[in-house]
């Protein structure tokens, strides 16, 4: 079960529901994976909400990571989130409000 005081969201994904959190390491790899540079750069990139799928399979991956699944971007890109892209997206943004707070 998920609990919001750490930032965790749940979400179901492959019909099981998951715990995905932003941890310190999972946000440092979405850093270098999206050339952030730092926290601050992270928060600015997606304070507009635009976002690409390439963004959605980075912070899904470190979310779900970050929550204690071990999974990589190809099963990722298997597994069926509920809502299909719509529901990824906003699983993404609701992952992002948890960790930044609601300026994201």
């Amino acid at each position: 079960m998920a609990n919001p005081q750490r930032g965790e969201v749940a979400a179901i994904i492959d019909g099981e529901e998951k715990t995905l959190c932003l941890t310190l390491g999972a946000l440092a790899e979405l850093e270098a994976r999206l050339h952030a540079g730092d926290l601050v750069g992270l928060s600015e990139r997606f304070a507009g909400g635009r976002v690409s799928a390439r963004d959605l399979t980075a912070i899904l991956g470190a979310g779900l990571r970050g929550g204690g699944h071990p999974v990589t971007d190809d099963d990722l890109a298997r597994l069926h989130i509920e809502g299909g892209l719509k529901g990824a997206a906003e699983l993404a943004a609701r992952l992002l409000r948890a960790t930044f707070g609601e300026t994201t």
